[in-house]
């Protein structure tokens, strides 16, 4: 039996990263009633505080677990990383704070997005960020993430930035900033050696007003809507199944794999699938779900001369921004740096403290895959399609990629740490070979976008102002929403979006 609780001016739905920094802006206006749905939990754990135990954190309950479908190029499923916890994925992350390159935003201008490029997103940006040293016109000051680069810096990671400089590549001055392209040491979200999440900067802080209710361990069902319009919002707990009316606005703010799952579990979405899951069709907006992309890695791993210091902060402290053949308008390859063997478990990988790791990811993929409900019950988890290397040109990119790695890790100031090339291995010279090493070892970097992405035309799902198309009521204010993926770890990206939503709502 559904319990009504109060009614909301304002409910968001899922307290990651945006839903983290929307509840807290709209709670800082006199009277406005805000309430704040998780699934998971408030707890934190000293996995979640300390920043080298990150890895651990994705075999946990605060993980959601998602695991891909069989890929169409590999034939092999892979788990995609989403945060199941106040904080989201931003509590549970490698704490990159990096923009992408300027380019990335500016495509979505150029694609018919006036008001969302670079220059556009860079007041946003800002907003979020305290930061020191840096050039004001670029970066923030006094915002609620004091950011900045590894400290200690790792000295395989020193002398990788060495290597990058000896092949070629300029040194960034600051690579997380949105305006330079080479190699440089990338900002955190590390303060005094312990994590901050988008919970400690934005949420923890507003906990104490008495209109901002927060409710952890609630699965969210569906939306419920009245004349056109999204008027409450369906979920349980442990203490039963709730129905939390709203005067004002829902937000979604559950990913891209949360959000577009919930809207489809609620009859938005494209009409046909919806029938055939057994869903009634209130909107059909056929965009839903769709446009999902991320970005694939793959890794060149050494095995060390001598042992590797263990890491202090995220691992991977610095990265480039590279082109992978001329004639791009913008770098499409992300270079990282990372001070322990590679992601994938085989017997010539080495053992922690023993091997270091150069990884390459195309920054701007064009593969294409979906979100699709496997069932109208809103706790079986979506059907999860990325479809990585669906498209041959972002295998060809991560290609050129792992070739220029291997430039950089020959590279005489490597001599001191390298041993040997322990993956792909000498053996792997051509193309192909390279190419299958890929499909073999194929893994995601984690940064799902796109399943309701902003526009007007027939596959978009919400406006500029980020509006659900034909409903009243309801916004989407999260990864989801992005048109095309930046070039870089994508958490900064969500944190300026958060913040121009919240400035809307509040309008």
């Amino acid at each position: 039996m559904e319990t009504m609780t109060d009614s909301y001016d304002y409910v968001v739905v899922g307290a990651g990263t945006a839903g983290s920094v929307i509840a807290a802006r709209l709670s800082e206006r006199d009277g406005a009633r805000v309430l704040l749905l998780e699934a998971g939990t408030a707890e934190t754990s000293t996995a979640m505080t300390t920043p080298p135990a990150w890895p651990a954190l994705l075999r946990t309950p605060a993980n959601w677990g998602d695991v891909t479908v069989p890929q169409r190029a590999t034939g092999t499923t892979v788990p995609i990383a989403r945060g199941r916890a106040v904080g989201g994925g931003s509590a549970i992350n490698a704490m990159n704070f990096v923009r992408g390159h300027r380019s990335s935003y500016d495509a979505w201008a150029k694609a018919g997005l006036a008001d969302w490029g670079f220059d556009a997103l860079l007041p946003y940006f800002k907003r979020s960020e305290n930061t020191t040293g840096r050039d004001p016109a670029l970066r923030g000051v006094g915002g609620p993430l004091t950011v900045g680069h590894a400290d200690p810096p790792h000295p395989v990671v020193a002398s990788l930035l060495d290597a990058a400089a000896e092949t070629g590549h300029p040194r960034a001055a600051d690579i997380s900033g949105g305006a330079e392209e080479g190699f440089g040491w990338s900002d955190l979200n590390i303060v005094d050696g312990r994590r901050q999440s988008a919970a400690d900067a934005y949420l923890a802080p507003a906990l104490h007003r008495p209109r901002l209710t927060v409710v952890t361990g609630a699965l969210v069902h569906r939306l419920r809507f009245g004349g056109g319009r999204c008027t409450a919002v369906e979920y349980s707990t442990g203490a039963g199944t709730f129905s939390a009316g709203c005067s004002g606005e829902v937000v979604l703010t559950a990913g891209s794999i949360g959000s577009a799952h919930l809207l489809m579990l609620s009859g938005v979405g494209p009409g046909g699938h919806l029938r055939r899951a057994g869903v009634d069709v209130l909107v059909d907006l056929p965009g839903v779900g769709a446009n999902l992309h991320d970005h694939p890695i793959a890794n060149v791993v050494y095995r060390a001369a001598r042992p590797v210091p263990a890491g202090a902060n995220n691992h991977g402290e610095a990265c480039g921004l590279v082109h992978s053949e001329p004639g791009l308008d913008g770098p499409d390859l992300q270079v990282l740096f990372i001070d322990a063997p590679g992601h994938i478990p085989a017997a010539d990988v080495p053992e922690t403290g023993h091997g270091y790791t150069i990884a390459v990811a195309p920054m701007l993929p064009r593969s294409r895959g979906s979100v699709r409900l496997a069932s109208a019950d809103p706790g079986v988890p979506p059907r999860v399609d990325p479809d990585y290397f669906g498209d041959d040109r972002d295998l060809a990119t991560v290609v050129r990629g792992l070739r220029m790695a291997r430039e950089i890790g020959r590279a005489h100031a490597m001599d001191p740490w390298r041993g040997c090339e322990a993956q792909p291995g000498p053996e792997a010279t051509d193309d192909a070979a390279l190419g299958e090493y890929v499909r073999r070892t194929l893994a995601p970097y984690h940064h799902p976008v796109g399943t309701c992405r902003i526009g007007d035309d027939a596959l978009s799902v919400v406006d500029t102002e980020l509006r659900v198309h034909d409903v009243e009521g309801l916004r989407i204010a999260d990864g989801s929403v992005i048109p095309s993926i930046p070039s870089a770890n994508t958490n900064a990206t969500v944190y300026a979006i958060a913040e121009r939503a919240a400035e809307m709502l509040r309008a």
